[in-house]
C-alpha cells in the first residue's frame, strides 16, 4: 500500500511538472496593452522634445571654456538680470500660494452669484497671449492708469518697476495655485472639521491641523508649477518692467538681446544657469512634497 501511494504522489509530481513549466513560460499579463510600445514611445518623445534640446544648450554653452563661461556668467549685468528673475518668481508664488488658496477655497466652499463668471476668469492667463496680457497690466497700471493714477500720489509706482514685474509674475501664476488646490479641497471630508469643532477645536486650529496638512502637498506643487512659469515669462513682463539694464531687466529679455546680437554662447551660458537653479529649486520642492506626503 505504500508504494502505491508513493507511485500515486510520483505520478501526482509528474503531472505538476508539465503544469509549472507551463505557468513559468506564460507570459505575464500587464495591465496596460503594449506596455513596451508605450514606454518606448514615452522615452522617445520625452528625448526628442525634452532632453536634446537642453543637451544643446549645453553643449553650444561650453564651447565658451570655462574661462569663457564663468566671464560670460560673472558680468554685473547678468546677475543682476538673474537675480531680479528668480527673486520676483519666489515672491510672486509666494503671494500667489496664499491668495490662490483663499480663491480656490471660495470657489469649492461657498456659493454666490457670478461664481461661473469669476471662475471663467481665472483661467483668463492660459488663453490670453502674454504680450496681450502685458499690455492690459502696463496700461491700468501706468502713471495715468485705471489703478497707477490712484497708486502714484501715494508713491507707489507700479509700472516700468520691479514691483510690475511682481504684478505679472502674480497675474499669469495664479491659476496653476487654484486649479491645483481646487480637486484636494472638494476630496477633503468636512466630516472631519465638524469632528475638529465638535472636539471643541477652535476655527483656526481647524484650518492648521486638519485642513492644511492635506493641502500642504498639493500647496508645494502648485507653487513650483507657478514659480516654474514666472522665471521663463517674457510677453507679460517686457512691457510692464521698463526693462532698465540693472534695474529692471529680467533674464529672458537679456537672452534675447544676446541672440540678437548673435552671442549664441552667451545666451546659451545664461540658459544654462536658468536650467540649472530652476532644476535644484524644483527638485528641493519635489524632495519636500514626498518628505511631507511620507510623514501623513
Amino acid at each position: 500500500m505504500t508504494a502505491s501511494l508513493n507511485s500515486a504522489a510520483d505520478g501526482d509530481g509528474e503531472r505538476s511538472r508539465p503544469d509549472r513549466r507551463a505557468a513559468a513560460g506564460r507570459k505575464v499579463r500587464r495591465v496596460m496593452p503594449g506596455f513596451t510600445i508605450t514606454l518606448g514611445y514615452t522615452m522617445f518623445y520625452l528625448c526628442l522634445i525634452v532632453l536634446i534640446p537642453l543637451a544643446g544648450v549645453f553643449f553650444k554653452a561650453s564651447g565658451l571654456g570655462f574661462g569663457g563661461l564663468w566671464h560670460a556668467l560673472a558680468a554685473p549685468r547678468v546677475l543682476a538680470a538673474l537675480k531680479l528673475s528668480f527673486g520676483a518668481a519666489l515672491i510672486a508664488a509666494s503671494i500667489n500660494i496664499v491668495f490662490g488658496t483663499v480663491v480656490a477655497w471660495v470657489f469649492v466652499r461657498y456659493r454666490f452669484p457670478g461664481k461661473s463668471l469669476f471662475n471663467a476668469f481665472i483661467d483668463l492667463p492660459f488663453a490670453l497671449p502674454t504680450a496681450v496680457a502685458g499690455i492690459a497690466l502696463t496700461a491700468i497700471y501706468a502713471p495715468n492708469g485705471w489703478i497707477g493714477s490712484l497708486l502714484m500720489p501715494l508713491g507707489i509706482k507700479v509700472a516700468y518697476s520691479r514691483l510690475g514685474i511682481i504684478v505679472a509674475m502674480t497675474f499669469i501664476g495664479l491659476p496653476f495655485i487654484v486649479r491645483t488646490l481646487e480637486p484636494v479641497l472638494s476630496d477633503v471630508e468636512k466630516d472631519l472639521e465638524e469632528a475638529a469643532a465638535t472636539l471643541g477645536a477652535a476655527r483656526w486650529q481647524t484650518v492648521t491641523r486638519v485642513i492644511l496638512p492635506a493641502m500642504l502637498p498639493t500647496m508645494m506643487t502648485g507653487f513650483a508649477l507657478a514659480f516654474a512659469r514666472a522665471v521663463g515669462e517674457y510677453g507679460s513682463v517686457i512691457f510692464i518692467a521698463g526693462n532698465l539694464p540693472m534695474v529692471s531687466e529680467i533674464t529672458p529679455l537679456l537672452i534675447i538681446i544676446k541672440l540678437q546680437e548673435y552671442d549664441y554662447a552667451g545666451a546659451a551660458a545664461i540658459g544654462v544657469v536658468m536650467l540649472a537653479v530652476s532644476f535644484v529649486i524644483l527638485l528641493t520642492l519635489n524632495a519636500l512634497q514626498a518628505w511631507v506626503g511620507s510623514r501623513r
